[in-house]
C-alpha cells in the first residue's frame, strides 16, 4: 500500500528524519459532528497535536487517492458533503474506495491501516468501537485490527454507547495491551471511568511511549490502545449518559438502525437527549487525546 499513499510534504519531511508525527482520523468530519463543527474539531485536533511537539496527519480517502495529511480546505470539503454521500472507510472499504474513486472517511480501523502502510506510530482518535449492546457478535473491526496493526492508538476508551466489558474481553482475546495514562481503569469516553481496571497505569506520555518502543523491538504485530480520561471539567455524569444510551438504543431498534448507520445515530441521538452535552465532552477528549498523542510521539521519536 505504501506506493499508493499521497503523503503531505510535512508529514513525509517529518516521517524521513524520524520525526514525531500523530495519525488523525476523518469519519469525525463526516459521521462523528455536524458542520461546522467538524471543521473547528479537526482543526483544533491538529492545533493540539502541535501543540504536544508532533505533526498531525488527518487521514481520509479524496477522489481514490489515499491521503495522509489533508489541508484545510480538504477538510472542509469533507465536512461539507451532504449526510451519507460519503464512504465510511474501515479495511474492506479501502480497496472499494480506491477502485471507483470515492472521497472516503477512514474509521480507527482504516486510519490504523493507512498509517502503519506510511510509517506513523502514533493515531489519535476518541472512542475506539467495540461490541454492540445487546448484540455480542457484532464486534467492531476496530477491535480485529488493534490486534494485527502494530500502531499506538490513544483514545477515551471505548464509545460509551457499546458493551464495555465484553469489548474489554475480545481486546483481551485480540493480546492487545490497554495501557491507562494516569487512570487504573478504562475510561468511558464521556465519563471517566466505568471501573473496569486498565493493564497497567503509567504517569507520563513518556511512559507510554515506553512500551509502545518496547512493542516495537519485540517485533508484536499488535497495537498499543493508550486511555486517557475525558477531562474532568468536561465529564459527564455516568448516570445521566447511561439514560440516554438506553433510550437512545431503544429507539434505533424500534427503527431499523443497523450497520454502519448504529454508531453515527446513536452519538447524534445522545447528544440530543443531553442537551449537547455529550457532544461537548467529545469534542473535549479529541483535543485532549490529540495533545496527548503528540507528547507520545515525540518521546517516542526520541528513544530511537
Amino acid at each position: 500500500m505504501k506506493n499508493q499513499l499521497c503523503i503531505a510534504t510535512e508529514v513525509a519531511d517529518a516521517l524521513r528524519k524520524g520525526g514525531a508525527v500523530v495519525a488523525l482520523e476523518s469519519t469525525l468530519i463526516t459521521h462523528g459532528l455536524p458542520y461546522p463543527d467538524n471543521v473547528t474539531t479537526a482543526v483544533a485536533m491538529e492545533a493540539a497535536v502541535r501543540a504536544g511537539g508532533a505533526v498531525p496527519a488527518t487521514i481520509a480517502i479524496l477522489g481514490g487517492k489515499i491521503t495522509v495529511g489533508l489541508t484545510r480546505g480538504e477538510i472542509e470539503r469533507l465536512a461539507r458533503r451532504p449526510a451519507g454521500s460519503v464512504r465510511k472507510c474501515s479495511r474492506r472499504d479501502i480497496p472499494i474506495a480506491v477502485a471507483r474513486g470515492e472521497d472516503a472517511a477512514t474509521t480507527v480501523a482504516g486510519t490504523m491501516i493507512v498509517a502503519h502502510a506510511a510509517g506513523i506510530r502514533v493515531f489519535a482518535t476518541g472512542g475506539i468501537g467495540g461490541v454492540h449492546r445487546g448484540a455480542p457478535f457484532d464486534v467492531s473491526a476496530d477491535l480485529i485490527e488493534l490486534g494485527r496493526t502494530p500502531v499506538a492508538v490513544v483514545c477515551a476508551g471505548a464509545k460509551a454507547i457499546l458493551d464495555l466489558p465484553l469489548t474489554a474481553e475480545v481486546l483481551e482475546t485480540q493480546g492487545v495491551p490497554i495501557v491507562g495514562l494516569g487512570t487504573d481503569t478504562l475510561p468511558a469516553f464521556y465519563s471517566r471511568s466505568c471501573g473496569l481496571p486498565v493493564d497497567v497505569n503509567v504517569a507520563t506520555p513518556a511512559d507510554a511511549a515506553a512500551i509502545v518502543a518496547a512493542a516495537g523491538r519485540l517485533g508484536a504485530q499488535h497495537g498499543v490502545l493508550i486511555v486517557a480520561p475525558v477531562p474532568a471539567a468536561d465529564e459527564l455524569p455516568a448516570e445521566k449518559v447511561e439514560s440516554a444510551i438506553v433510550q437512545a438504543t431503544a429507539e434505533a431498534t424500534a427503527q431499523g438502525v443497523h450497520g454502519k448507520r448504529v454508531t453515527p445515530f446513536l452519538l447524534g441521538r445522545v447528544a440530543e437527549l443531553t442537551g449537547g452535552a455529550s457532544r461537548r465532552a467529545n469534542t473535549a477528549l479529541l483535543i485532549n487525546n490529540a495533545n496527548l498523542a503528540g507528547q507520545i510521539a515525540v518521546a517516542l521519536a526520541g528513544m530511537k
